[in-house]
């Protein structure tokens, strides 16, 4: 029994990764919640492990006294204390060890789920510990394994093994066994099973993160990013602002050659990035996240509850302002926080009369 324990201890410490004695107190507080289970008037119960000498034992501690006991649950007679040790005596302790076959099943598996639950509370908090410092930053992940039907993947950071499903990856990327790539940690899941890292390819703030990595400006706060919408996979838009009048935040962006922004390309697996100067003019800033389609006009609508736009453009512009299945419109809407309704210049139908 004693070595069979031990050996589960072992297996768990590797395992879960979990300090042996931090272990050793989960399970001893499992054991004792069984054992009050089954003892529910004990109020003295002892559970020593100790993996140097291989002692494991279980004892519901009684107080000694004379005669026949008011409280049996927590007094023994002396009488009765004497047959399981000679030196006992009146005001002092006896030791009743407990075996685990008294437990039955039900108080086993009280233990075991006890255990079980506390482990993944440290293992959840080991994570925290562990993580605190990457939540909502970007970190390299090296590929593991891709499930073939699902294209699910498991990933390494920090040599912890993450789950990365399909819907946080990449549209029309394929990801292979030992790539390396750029995740955004979102943050720590606390589902019923295993507790883990939430980490995805799709967010915008990992759009955000790479810039801050590859533009020094941005990093030291010279250039600003004030907004970003994204369409995973396909085209992102990045408004930035200048803090410093002799840096050009679009020129800093894109850098010698687009050197910055070519390796945030490649990072992203080859997705656009439009790089717009913000303005604190709605109709300016509007007409330039609209970008590449010209822009003729924009009248802008403003209440408490809604805010849109009506934006006029060349009828050569209308299909590339609006974009492919409307991305470029969404995107420019998801940028500025307007709703936008793009009309062409000359009313369908009336061109011939120009």
């Amino acid at each position: 029994m004693n070595k069979e324990l031990f050996e589960a201890l072992n297996l768990l410490e590797k395992e879960n990764n979990i300090n042996a004695e931090a272990l050793i107190e989960t399970v001893k507080s499992g054991i004792m919640k069984a054992i009050k289970k089954d003892y529910p008037d004990s109020e003295n119960i002892s559970v020593e492990i100790n993996p140097e000498t291989g002692k494991f034992e279980m004892k519901i501690l009684k107080e000694i006294v004379e005669g026949e006991p008011e409280d049996p649950a927590n007094q023994i007679s002396i009488d009765e204390a004497r047959t399981l040790s000679k030196r006992a005596r009146v005001g002092g302790t006896a030791e009743i060890k407990l075996n685990s076959a008294k437990f039955g099943r039900v108080a086993a598996q009280s233990a075991k789920q006890s255990i079980k639950k506390d482990i993944k509370d440290f293992e959840r908090e080991r994570l925290i510990e562990q993580y605190k410092d990457k939540v909502y930053e970007c970190v390299p992940a090296t590929v593991q394994k891709v499930e073939p039907n699902t294209f699910n993947a498991v990933v390494t950071i920090d040599k912890n093994e993450i789950y990365f499903i399909r819907k946080e990856q990449i549209p029309g990327e394929v990801l292979k066994p030992g790539d390396v790539i750029q995740v955004y940690v979102v943050g720590i899941s606390q589902p019923d099973k295993k507790p883990s890292i939430r980490i995805s390819r799709t967010h915008r703030e990992l759009v955000k993160r790479l810039f801050e990595r590859e533009i020094p400006e941005i990093a030291d706060g010279i250039v600003e990013i004030k907004a970003i919408s994204r369409v995973a996979g396909s085209r992102s838009k990045i408004a930035v602002i200048s803090n410093d009048p002799n840096v050009d935040a679009i020129g800093a962006c894109i850098g010698p050659g687009k050197s910055r922004i070519s390796a945030i390309v490649n990072e992203l697996n080859g997705e656009k990035i439009d790089i717009i100067l913000w303005s604190e003019n709605p109709e300016e800033f509007i007409a330039k996240a609209l970008a590449p389609a010209e822009v003729k006009s924009v009248e802008v609508y403003e209440d408490d509850e809604v805010r849109e736009c009506r934006v006029v453009v060349p009828n050569s512009q209308l299909s590339l302002a609006i974009g492919n299945k409307g991305q470029n419109a969404k995107l420019a809407a998801g940028l500025t926080g307007y709703r936008i309704d793009i009309l062409p210049e000359i009313p369908v139908g009336n061109e011939d009369e120009e």
